[in-house]
């Protein structure tokens, strides 16, 4: 069947064959301007058009057997559906009573079908991206939160524990202090006694030290007086 036996087939259908050759004619190019654009055209139960890359290569002329570099190119490539190929394979029976083989595809499934998929797909990772971050943030501020009121937590009972421990070490200091004024008492009270009987030992003992030493020094005086008498005397015998 040409492109003309399908206008043919499809021209009492949709009441005249100029258009059925119009329908025929808009749906082959926009098929062909989507396919040429990178789009996947996808035809629920019939097929899907896509475009297929294909790298620079080395391939053989079948007349000649000599090796030949192939050029990058790019080729559009069918797959038929599931639905289609039952009816082919005969798993399935064609319909009768002039049924459409082919069901109605759904809205945006004809052009542009992986195209719009894919814009869906990626605008709902941006989504979950966007939300993933906003949780982060939200976790990040929460958590900086609790740290600061934990540190302000922490920093108030040491402040308190402080404030507790000082009357504490101020009355240890003070029983401190009294301890040791009461130890310098009662050393001041024994060694008191002792002072005592030394300033009375020394009281006694100064008269005696006092003749002692008059005793010793008049006979020094008395020897010193001899000796100038006995100079004098030798001074006048010459």
């Amino acid at each position: 069947m040409n492109k003309a036996q399908l206008v043919e087939a499809i021209a009492d259908k949709l009441g005249g064959r100029q258009q059925a050759a119009d329908a025929v004619d808009a749906v082959l190019d926009a098929i062909v301007r989507a396919t040429v654009a990178g789009d996947r055209v996808s035809v629920t139960g019939f097929g899907s058009f896509e475009k297929v890359d294909r790298p620079a290569r080395y391939a053989r002329n079948p007349q000649t057997g000599e090796r030949v570099r192939v050029k990058k190119t790019s080729v559009p490539r069918f797959r038929a559906g599931q639905g289609f190929k039952d009816l082919v394979s005969g798993t399935k029976k064609l319909p009768k009573g002039g049924e459409v083989s082919v069901k109605k595809a759904p809205k945006g499934s004809l052009t542009g079908g992986a195209s719009a998929t894919v814009k869906k797909a990626a605008a709902k990772k941006a989504t979950t991206a966007k939300k993933a971050a906003a949780k982060t943030a939200v976790a990040k501020k929460t958590v900086a939160k609790k740290t600061t009121a934990t540190a302000v937590k922490k920093a108030t009972a040491k402040t308190a524990v402080a404030k507790k421990a000082t009357p504490a070490a101020k009355k240890a200091t003070v029983k401190k202090a009294a301890a040791t004024a009461k130890k310098t008492a009662t050393t001041a009270k024994k060694t008191a006694p002792a002072a005592k009987k030394t300033a009375t030992t020394a009281k006694k003992t100064a008269p005696a030290a006092k003749k002692a030493t008059a005793k010793t020094t008049a006979p020094a005086k008395k020897a010193t007086a001899r000796k100038t008498t006995a100079k004098k005397t030798t001074a006048r015998k010459k």
